[in-house]
């Protein structure tokens, strides 16, 4: 078989409707050819039918789909070059792993000795070698996440996509999971969409990540760009944990502005804001606990404190409001009530548009 290589993924102005509902709301974006884009939102934005338009499992009500630069939008799923792996696996159970993974090629007419000779190719990619005779229900939820992978690849196509793959894994695992994922994409230079729930899955795998809310996109970028740069106070809330605070604005100059949190001034990039309220999202890690006299200090009150191993999560009282705060580096419990002054680093602090 020839095998065609990574095919980008275009939309423009997709809508999606059930009836009345609007599943996805005109909607543009471009995967590029061998990159790892992340669908990532709350469930019910739109994500998931969004993939399944893509494999071609449901159909653009209105718009363009584009694989590889050939409009595919009124293509059906057998006449695209996708392959989908499922939340649920879908492995048949009364075939051997080997049967499993040379279904794709064995139902295209491809001899058996070619189907199976392809099967155990993909099967030794994805460290599955030694295990082409078990049946799924002797196998691991991560060794059958694997065979459901190698069963997608087997047909080498342009574009692979991912539902949710990991939420049936216990949380090391799923860490493993999505590493190798990550490691099998830029191996075999795939072009692949990739949906998940999860933020911290999204920011440790992607080129690039979609976030979606209500059927439409609410940002996209790299991730750290949508972690340090939020275009909202939805996406500064979803993408990681964030302290979302008012605060003023009281001059801008340039592109910096003088921000007022309390009795804090801070100059922070302006993000095209004007002067007066606006919303700051301060992530935990962003407010340090310090010893007295520097400049610019919150002072605070312990409410909470928490041991969590490699680090402690503190939840402190000021006069600007309650602020989650995590501290890397100590074990030391810090008691409740006692005071500590808070400064902010020079990073994970923005403005956040639209608040």
């Amino acid at each position: 078989m020839q095998k065609a290589g990574p095919a980008s993924v275009e939309f423009r102005n997709v809508t999606k409707r059930y009836g009345s509902v609007t599943a996805v709301n005109d909607i543009s974006f471009t995967i590029e050819a061998g990159s790892l884009v992340t669908l990532l939102g709350p469930s019910g934005c739109g994500k998931t039918t969004t993939l399944r338009m893509i494999a071609g499992l449901e159909m653009a009500s209105e718009g363009q789909i584009l694989i590889g630069g050939k409009d595919v939008t009124r293509l059906s799923a057998a006449d695209r070059d996708v392959s989908m792996v499922f939340q649920s696996y879908a492995l048949f159970p009364h075939m051997t792993v080997l049967e499993n993974v040379a279904y794709g090629p064995t139902v295209k007419r491809l001899p058996k000795a070619q189907a199976h000779e392809m099967a155990r190719e993909k099967l030794a990619v994805v460290g599955m070698k030694g295990y082409e005779e078990r049946l799924p229900s002797e196998l691991s939820g991560g060794q059958q996440q694997r065979v459901a992978v190698a069963r997608a690849l087997v047909l080498e196509p342009q574009v692979l996509l991912f539902d949710e793959p990991l939420s049936n894994l216990d949380a090391k695992l799923r860490r493993r999971m999505r590493e190798e994922i990550r490691d099998l994409q830029r191996k075999l230079n795939l072009t692949v969409a990739y949906v998940t729930h999860d933020q911290e899955e999204a920011l440790a795998v992607s080129d690039r990540i979609i976030v979606m809310s209500n059927a439409v996109i609410a940002q996209e970028g790299a991730p750290r760009q949508l972690y340090e740069e939020p275009a909202d106070v939805f996406v500064a809330d979803f993408i990681g944990d964030a302290n979302l605070v008012d605060v003023e604005i009281v001059t801008v100059t340039g592109d910096r502005a003088e921000v007022r949190l309390g009795p804090v001034t801070l100059s922070l990039p302006a993000r095209g804001m004007k002067p007066g309220k606006a919303k700051m999202a301060i992530r935990p890690e962003s407010l340090l606990i310090v010893e007295p006299g520097g400049p610019n200090l919150l002072p605070g009150t312990i409410r909470k404190c928490a041991y969590l191993g490699n680090h402690l999560d503190l939840e402190i009282a000021t006069e600007a409001g309650e602020f989650y705060v995590t501290r890397h580096g100590t074990r030391e419990i810090m008691p409740e009530g006692q005071p500590v002054l808070l400064a902010f680093a020079d990073y994970g602090v923005t403005l956040v548009p639209g608040g």
